[in-house]
């Protein structure tokens, strides 16, 4: 919303939508979220996108418009440039004899409106919508790449005069536009596969012809400052682009397949936003748990999980609620992904043998306060790390465990002594990403207990849910499938959480050197919430879906 938060905080306390206590308590919510005023009012509750664009709109004194009940004919839509409409917030919406209709989320940037009128030949008759609605609706109406492809080779007669500088531009730029994390581009017998991860799954983007996929593998090397000779050898670089004014870091893998090479790229936006526990999902009780680890001085915390889990989201959380002048923190990632102010990260580079274990020796030389360690990968950085954090020193780390109490058992198994481990570890959090259900496209529906009940042990169903009418029926919700979700269902992801904390009852388990399943039922004695359990309450919230948490935790039926 192109209002300053000042303004809108006027708006909503002079409608008395809040009051100026409430208000401030939003307002503080969202600079340490490093949202805008409008998104957090939203995301609490406080007042729908909706209501508050017509409040916007009744300060400007202009016409309010709700794109998500609006049709907008594909030639309206195209009068306006994709890249004008996205860098200035607007959107082109109906036209009549009075004139081209223009949705805005600043209605009174006068040389905007201006240039309009100049470009379109046409009068603009402005009209307020919410920048989340233009941004929602620009997607909607945005074309697919093989469309967008497929009108940049109609100028060419032949293949190989196309500019493959242009056909890489447009697969980089259309990722970051999807959010998606990967581009995998893989040879194929007849032609060339290019598939974006969305939310965790990778979709089908663009076929093009196999004659140009050394081309474009060519192009991607150059940029990479790879060589383009070598076509048999795995090789591995780092590209940076603009992308509506921001950087976007790409991680290049190269790898030789049967049918040529195949290229992976891994985005890393450069404005990533430190989140905080809330934002990811987490419950306040796991959110309680964790302050109170973190406000210790010592003791190690763990986040397990499997890759792609978001650990380092979770851990980049902690550093953001740590991160005070007061306290040196230092950092040893593989490789350091983003970078967070006032915190002091080190590359693992192999070629010059800095390891995690010989990063973490020299780290507990520079008086850190709180180390990040990447990944304990094995029983050296293990054992350095487990004695940092008996020596007065808070660790936090990553451990690739399936869930939080197989973590102990997995650092004894790393040769740790088990009075050590129970010594020294003082929280362990496991998670995993699961997508959500689209806001755009979600219905309410219904499951009968019998039909549950081939997914989910009774006892959990019975925990969660309580069936109503003749059928014991229960009521869950779904995605349909729009076009803002690229029809899934499915749209951004939330985290399901468990937090162990380690209890004195655990820690003498882990020294009696217990399996895990011990340690889980103390654990869940105690109170923790499995991730299942937590998964299943966002399931009743409406805000994923069962085959979803089912998906990501695979749970066997009893």
């Amino acid at each position: 919303m192109n209002i300053s938060d000042e303004l809108l905080l006027q708006i909503i306390t002079q409608a008395r939508i809040a009051t100026e206590a409430e208000a401030k308590v939003v307002m503080d919510f969202a600079k340490a979220s490093g949202i805008s005023l409008a998104e957090a009012l939203i995301q609490k509750n406080v007042i729908t996108d909706g209501k508050l664009g017509k409040l916007v709109a009744e300060h400007f004194g202009v016409p309010f418009v709700n794109l998500a009940e609006v049709t907008i004919p594909e030639d309206v839509y195209r009068v306006i440039p994709d890249k004008f409409a996205k860098i200035h917030k607007l959107l082109p919406f109906a036209r009549d004899a009075t004139g081209l209709k223009v949705a805005t989320a600043d209605p009174k940037d006068a040389q905007v409106i201006a240039s309009l009128e100049k470009k379109t030949r046409q009068k603009i008759i402005i009209h307020y919508a919410t920048e989340r609605d233009i941004r929602n609706a620009l997607q909607l109406h945005k074309r697919d790449l093989q469309t967008v492809f497929a009108d940049l080779m109609k100028r060419y007669k032949r293949e190989d005069e196309a500019p493959i500088s242009a056909i890489v531009d447009l697969l980089l730029h259309s990722a970051v536009d999807e959010t998606a994390s990967d581009i995998h581009i893989e040879p194929e017998e007849s032609d060339s596969l290019v598939r974006y991860r969305i939310d965790g799954i990778l979709h089908d983007v663009l076929h093009f012809s196999k004659t140009m996929h050394s081309q474009v593998v060519s192009r991607i090397k150059v940029l990479a400052n790879l060589r383009t000779d070598e076509h048999s050898a795995p090789q591995d670089g780092k590209i940076r682009i603009k992308h509506d004014e921001q950087s976007v870091d790409i991680r290049i893998s190269i790898i030789p397949m049967i049918e040529g090479e195949k290229i992976v790229m891994r985005l890393l936006v450069s404005h990533f936003k430190l989140f905080n526990f809330s934002d990811l999902g987490m419950e306040e009780a796991s959110v309680a748990k964790i302050t109170a680890a973190l406000h210790r001085s010592y003791g190690m915390i763990l986040s397990t999980g499997p890759t792609g889990s978001g650990k380092t989201t979770s851990i980049y959380a902690m550093l953001k609620t740590l991160n005070v002048r007061e306290k040196n923190i230092t950092t040893i990632e593989d490789p350091v992904e983003y970078r967070i102010k006032g915190v002091n990260q080190i590359q693992v580079n192999s070629k010059t043998n800095l390891t995690f274990a010989n990063g973490l020796r020299s780290i507990l030389r520079q008086d850190p306060n709180i180390i990040f360690v990447g990944e304990i990968r094995d029983a050296e950085t293990a054992g350095i790390a487990i004695n940092a954090a008996l020596t007065g020193h808070l660790v936090v780390s990553t451990l690739h465990t399936n869930d939080a109490a197989t973590s102990l058992p997995r650092l004894t198994d790393m040769h740790v002594e088990p009075f050590l481990v129970a010594s020294s570890v003082s929280l362990i959090v496991a998670q995993r990403l699961v997508r959500k259900i689209c806001e755009y496209c979600r219905i309410s529906t219904t499951i009968t207990e019998p039909e549950l009940q081939k997914s989910l042990p009774a006892s959990v169903i019975s925990k969660h849910y309580i069936p109503t009418g003749e059928n014991k029926e229960i009521r869950v919700y779904k995605g349909q499938g729009c076009k803002n979700c690229r029809f899934t269902g499915y749209s951004g992801r939330v985290g399901i959480f468990e937090v162990l904390e380690v209890s004195k009852e655990i820690r003498k388990l882990i020294t009696e050197r217990k399996d895990s399943d011990m340690i889980v039922e103390q654990a869940i004695a105690e109170g923790m919430t499995t991730m299942l359990d937590d998964g299943l309450m966002k399931v009743s919230k409406g805000v994923t879906t069962i085959e979803e948490i089912l998906r990501v935790t695979r749970v066997e039926t009893l």
